[in-house]
C-alpha cells in the first residue's frame, strides 16, 4: 500500500469486495460457512464472470469480451 492515488492504493480491490457484498451477500444470513461459500462461488462463477457488465470492458460482460478478443484474433490470422 501507498498513499491514496498512487498505483499502489487497493481501489480496485475495495470496488469488487463492494459490488460483492452488495449484488450478492447483502444482508442475508447464512446458516452455514459452507452454503456461503457456494452462494459467494456461484456469485462469481455463474453471474459476475459470465453475466455481469463491466464498465471497463465497454459494458459487456468478460464472457462477451473474450469471444470478441478471440474472433478478432481469428480474423486477424
Amino acid at each position: 500500500m501507498s498513499r491514496t492515488g498512487n498505483c499502489w492504493d487497493n481501489a480496485a480491490r475495495e470496488r469488487f469486495f463492494g459490488s460483492v457484498k452488495e449484488e450478492c451477500v447483502g444482508n442475508t444470513i447464512y446458516a452455514s460457512h459452507e452454503e456461503a461459500r457456494l452462494a459467494i462461488f456461484t456469485y462469481l462463477e455463474v453471474y459476475y464472470n459470465r453475466i455481469r457488465r463491466h464498465s471497463t470492458l465497454g459494458y459487456v460482460s468478460p464472457l462477451v469480451y473474450e469471444q470478441r478478443t478471440l474472433h478478432q484474433a481469428k480474423q486477424n490470422v
